[in-house]
């Protein structure tokens, strides 16, 4: 298996960077007649990770996550580091190619040594 960080251009500062987890969601309820006091903590996967740097980064990152399927796995590693997971090289080589023609410099992707 082959690993990647993926990383996206900062819209404020145009610096490279990739989505972490930090925390993770905290899930409650409110009920409508009565005090629920249940809460449940849950990690993004990567495709929801991603989702939420829209507006952050300078694309659009659902046409990201579309690209990035093609190729390999998006990825959320000991529920916090984002990664991609091509099964071959080749991928690998591919998605890099086709994130440059797509977005042109503004996400690439840099293999994980292992």
């Amino acid at each position: 298996m082959i690993r990647a960080k993926l990383w996206f251009r900062c819209a404020a500062m145009h610096d490279p960077v990739t989505p972490m987890v930090v925390q993770p969601a905290l899930v409650g309820w409110e009920a409508k007649k009565r005090r629920v006091d249940l809460t449940i903590e849950r990690a993004f996967n990567g495709e929801e990770l991603v989702k939420r740097m829209k507006g952050w980064v300078t694309t659009d990152p659902i046409k990201v996550t579309e690209v990035v399927k093609k190729y390999g796995r998006l990825k959320v590693l000991d529920d916090r580091e984002l990664v991609i997971e091509f099964d071959k090289k080749d991928d690998l080589e591919a998605l890099e190619r086709e994130l440059a023609e797509t977005f042109g410099g503004e996400v690439d992707i840099e293999p994980i040594k292992k």
